[in-house]
């Protein structure tokens, strides 16, 4: 990559996960490989992951990523919630590329110009791109897809600040729309990732359900569900918005079955089970014929 690229520096490297590449790679590895994935029973179209620090939710990462283990993909689309105040509704990069400790990724920006195009006939909303943004929930996953893919790919970053299900339907058209234009073959050139968190400090037991009630209409294929879980008090998703826009863009491209594969909470690994956080990983797949 050349030397004038401009580069989105890791905020978070050595805070949320390490900052060493060989510690970085040989942790995420470890999640990878004590995956214990079922049959998938189909083409892997994209995965909903947590983004918590590696510590806290990179057990639970780990399984979603399997699924996509030794895939060879031309793009990755991750989109993701902005935990931050920002006053668009869809914000992207504004830079060539993200760096983490395992290498550069470049960033697609031909394609997120024709996302924003789409995104702007439809009802007017565009990409805004932002520099040197703060935001976690995006950049945790990319260490995984560094590790588990077996090559380099060029990421399509989307972060959701209105979580609203319009929102999200037209942003899952807008992807469905540049992955049909652009010929990428869902799960082949192309794959998806959601990035989202549960339900954020309730006592376990509270946690459980509420993280039981949205990781159901997860597995329904529910999108529109999934957003209103927040606004009945049935369930929480900081990401909700990014999970519904990639369920509503991966039915578009055909898939028909969402999997839950994983659950824990931040408890199961600090012990304190008086205010977790949950963590789920699904597989998106399209049944093969």
């Amino acid at each position: 990559m050349s030397q004038k690229t401009d580069i989105r520096p890791s905020p978070i490297a050595g805070q949320w996960y390490p900052a060493n590449p060989v510690s970085l790679a040989d942790s995420v590895d470890h999640y990878l490989d004590q995956a214990r994935l079922p049959a998938l029973g189909g083409q892997v179209i994209g995965v909903i992951a947590p983004h918590a620090g590696h510590l806290y939710s990179g057990p639970v990462a780990g399984y979603a990523f399997a699924a996509l283990r030794g895939m060879q993909p031309e793009v990755v689309v991750v989109v993701s919630p902005m935990h931050y105040p920002y006053s668009e509704p869809l914000l992207s990069t504004a830079h060539d590329a993200y760096r983490t400790p395992l290498g550069d990724i470049p960033v697609d920006q031909p394609s997120l110009s024709r996302l924003d195009q789409h995104l702007k006939e439809t009802r007017n909303i565009g990409l805004e791109r932002v520099k040197r943004d703060p935001e976690h929930s995006l950049e945790i996953e990319l260490p995984f897809l560094q590790r588990a893919l077996a090559g380099p790919f060029k990421l399509v970053p989307i972060m959701v600040v209105d979580p609203s299900v319009r929102t999200a339907r037209l942003l899952g058209e807008a992807i469905s729309r540049l992955v049909a234009e652009s010929g990428w073959v869902p799960g082949k050139q192309v794959i998806l990732v959601a990035s989202t968190d549960l339900s954020h400090f309730y006592p376990q037991s509270v946690a459980n359900a509420l993280d039981a009630e949205l990781l159901r209409r997860v597995g329904d294929f529910d999108p529109a569900g999934v957003i209103r879980a927040e606004e009945e008090g049935k369930g929480f998703a900081c990401g909700r918005g990014a999970v519904a826009a990639v369920m509503f863009a991966a039915q578009r491209m055909g898939a028909d079955q969402i999997r839950v594969l994983h659950y824990a909470t931040s408890g199961d690994v600090t012990g304190d089970y008086e205010r977790v956080v949950g963590y789920g990983a699904a597989v998106i797949t399209k049944r093969e014929g």
